[in-house]
């Protein structure tokens, strides 16, 4: 069942001579429950096209679903109001606010929508995670792995439709790395989390199920793993 779908997106920057075309025409879908990456060199489009998925930039011309929805056509309460509920993004540098404790960090989008915690899914979210010892911890507290697993705790919380990660893995080591990688494996094999991962590691992109390659702000590739 397809949850994404972007069609013929284009992004473009500037005017004249100086008019810089960061996407050039791109298109494809998700389905639920999938696990794929993109790659590309730097400069190939890789983080425009996230930003416009995530809804923290809007296309020059094309459209983006998620769940039937017209993300691109969004006002901008409405998007912000969707996009804390219905994708979950992840990034390099973790995004935690340092005044707040872990729970608090985690529990963060749902406060923000004035919600009632769901205390079931943040169990299950924080021990899967091996987060229930840090929960009253402030990230200053916490290694820069565990950091990212806050992160990624806090981008499931909602169990959005879909995680969009733009290079978690790149202020980690690699013993870091790889348990991250690990922990969106888990969230999609275990809950079904539909990811898109965003990175330009090669051997990191191999753990997706799917892989797009972009170049020039087009796709080049597109291949299932699997």
């Amino acid at each position: 069942m397809e949850i994404l779908r972007c069609s013929h997106l284009k992004k473009s920057y500037g005017s004249g001579s100086g008019k810089v075309t960061a996407l050039n025409d791109v298109s494809f879908s998700l389905e639920r429950g999938s696990f794929t990456a993109i790659v590309g060199a730097s400069g190939s489009g890789k983080s425009t096209l996230l930003h416009m998925l995530g809804g923290v930039d809007r296309p020059t011309s094309g459209n983006i679903y998620i769940e039937d929805t017209d993300i691109s056509t969004l006002k901008p309460e409405q998007l912000a109001a969707f996009r804390r509920r219905k994708v979950g993004l992840v990034y390099q540098f973790y995004n935690l606010i340092p005044t707040l404790n872990v729970r608090k960090n985690i529990l963060l989008p749902v406060l923000l929508d004035n919600q009632k915690p769901d205390e079931k899914r943040f169990q299950q979210l924080t021990e899967a995670l091996g987060l229930t010892e840090r929960l009253s911890h402030l990230p200053s507290e916490l290694s820069g792995g565990q950091q990212q697993r806050v992160a990624i705790a806090r981008s499931l919380i909602y169990h959005p439709a879909i995680l969009l990660a733009d290079e978690p893995t790149g202020n980690l080591d690699r013993k870091n790395s790889q348990e991250t990688i690990e922990l969106l494996k888990l969230s999609n094999q275990r809950y079904g989390q539909t990811i898109l991962l965003i990175t330009h590691d090669e051997k990191t992109a191999l753990e997706a199920d799917r892989i797009i390659t972009l170049e020039d702000g087009k796709i080049v590739h597109d291949e299932v793993t699997g």
